[in-house]
Formats: structure tokens, C-alpha cells, sequence
């Protein structure tokens, strides 16, 4: 992976890795003898994590991982039976509530994420990855939405983030059946990307990295939200959303006041055919356009 050869920065949880490489952060959940299940600590832990991501401005990708071969297992279910904080129905809620935010917050994060699935990803752990930009996985990977067997439901994206990505039929079908799934299912319902064999993971999330790297920093975050919001809308008001980015991005060749923006050198690259164009444009050219698997 092309920032493998940083010195990392991390910090200090218990139940999750934080590093920092350069511009790339990666949280891993670290909870393996339970499959990375989500309990209220590790929840806790990951929405300060995130909260770290946002607030910097050296940061470009975040990277969710899964310690010991697997993703996430969901939440943590025993949890549910001896925990005061699920004791009565208006904790509950709120503890749903406190979830459905860490999801968003992962969503709206002007960063790039990317969850890299090995293993298992159920329930919360499909949950996240949904809140995710990219999604690889490895080809052993499986995923489902098993809680209907547990006489519960989804409380943060199962339903309602997996219907507006895959549709609603679909939706009930992993939820109501409740089977688990290869990874080569979800990249054909387009719930996931790519599926990898189980040793390239690593390659294949360093290569995205190296692409998204060579690109406009400031489009990128502008792309990521106008499809974010457009999509939750009427096409009037995601066009309306549109032609505003359109004005910003005009404003942005002209006076190049954000860090991270190039300006017109995207433009110049394209009429003068310069290193940017090789470096940039040959790179995406052709980047996933075959399936992996």
C-alpha cells in the first residue's frame, strides 16, 4: 500500500486501533474473540474516533477495518439482556438515536471512506458499511441482516439506508429471510464495490487510495455531497444542487482559495496532455472496468 512506509500516529482506545499515516486514517475495530461486535464502549470509542477524522483538516480517506479476519458481527447482543442502558424503551430509542448519528456522521464526513470487509459483516457491521463511500471485500466475506431470528430489528441503515441503495423488495429479503450472503451478491445488488481474492484486500485498498489520492481533493468532497443530498431528494432541487456546485467549482478555477484545490491545472493537464494528465487521468482511465473476481 502506497502509505505503508509512513511512520503512523495513533491514539489510545481500548477496544479499536486509530492510526494516522499521512492523509490516511484508519480505525480498526479490535474485538476479535467476538467478531468486532459493537458494544456501547467500542460504539462509544468509534464515534470519538470519527469525531477525530472530522474535525481534521490533514486527513483525505478514512479506512474501517476488522481485527482477526473478520469485519463486524453487529451489535453485541448480550449486551441487550444485561445492560441498564437498553433497560427500558426510552433508552433504547436513544441508544438507536446515539447509532443512527455515529452513522450519518460517518456519512457526511467530507473524506473519502472505505470499509475493507474480510470475514464477516452482519447486522451493525453491514450497517457501516453502508455509511461508507467504497466497500471491498474479500471473496470469503458473507453478510446479512440475521436480527429478525433474534425478534429484533435494525436500528441505524438495515432498512432504511440498505432500501435506497438496493431497493425496497430486496431490502425485505435479506431482512425477513434473514440469510447470509457471499460478497459477490452484494457487489451485484450494488450494496458493495469489489470483491478481491482474500489475500489482495490490502493491495486493492492501497490502490484506491493511490487513485484517490492523484485526484482534485476539493471535487471530490464536493461530488460526495451533492450525490448524498440529490438522491434524498426531488431530481429539481439535486439538479438545483447541482448547477450551485457547478457556480462554486467556477469560483474555485478563478481564485483557487481552497488548499487542496488545484485550480485550473485539471483543465491545463487536458489541453496540454502534461505529467498531471498521465499521473491523474491515465490512472482512472480504466480503473475497475473488469470485475475482480
Amino acid at each position: 500500500m502506497s502509505f505503508s512506509m509512513q511512520t503512523p500516529i495513533k491514539a489510545e482506545f481500548d477496544d479499536l486501533i486509530y492510526e494516522e499515516k499521512g492523509d490516511v486514517a484508519t480505525i480498526t475495530l479490535n474485538r476479535p474473540k467476538v467478531v468486532n461486535a459493537l458494544s456501547v464502549k467500542v460504539s462509544d470509542e468509534l464515534v470519538a474516533a470519527v469525531e477525530k477524522v472530522r474535525q481534521s483538516e490533514s486527513i483525505k480517506i478514512l479506512v474501517f477495518r476488522g481485527a482477526g479476519g473478520n469485519f463486524c458481527a453487529g451489535d453485541d447482543l448480550k449486551e441487550f439482556l444485561n445492560l441498564p442502558e437498553w433497560g427500558d424503551s426510552n433508552r433504547a430509542f436513544r441508544r438507536a438515536r446515539f447509532y443512527q448519528d455515529m452513522a450519518y456522521s460517518i456519512e457526511e464526513l467530507d473524506k473519502i471512506t472505505i470499509a475493507a470487509v474480510d470475514g464477516f459483516a452482519v447486522g451493525g457491521g453491514l450497517e457501516l458499511t453502508m455509511a461508507c463511500d467504497f466497500v471491498i471485500a474479500t471473496e470469503r466475506a458473507k453478510w446479512g441482516m440475521p436480527e429478525a431470528d433474534w425478534g429484533i430489528t435494525p436500528g441505524w441503515g438495515g432498512t432504511t439506508r440498505m432500501a435506497r441503495l438496493i431497493g425496497r423488495r430486496r431490502t425485505k429479503e435479506i431482512n425477513i429471510l434473514a440469510a447470509l450472503h457471499p460478497a459477490k451478491t452484494a457487489v451485484e445488488w450494488h450494496l458493495w464495490n469489489r470483491v478481491v481474492p482474500d489475500d489482495a484486500l490490502d493491495a486493492e485498498v492501497g490502490t484506491l487510495i493511490d487513485l484517490l489520492r492523484r485526484k482534485n481533493q476539493q471535487t471530490m468532497r464536493q461530488l460526495k455531497y451533492i450525490i448524498n443530498k440529490g438522491v434524498e431528494c426531488d431530481q429539481y432541487t439535486a439538479q438545483a444542487m447541482e448547477a450551485l456546485s457547478a457556480g462554486w467549482t467556477f469560483e474555485l478555477l478563478r481564485r483557487g482559495v481552497v488548499r487542496d484545490h488545484d485550480a485550473t491545472a485539471g483543465l491545463e493537464a487536458f489541453r496540454d496532455k502534461n505529467a498531471l494528465q498521465k499521473n491523474r487521468r491515465n490512472a482512472a482511465r480504466d480503473f475497475w472496468t473488469k470485475p475482480a473476481i
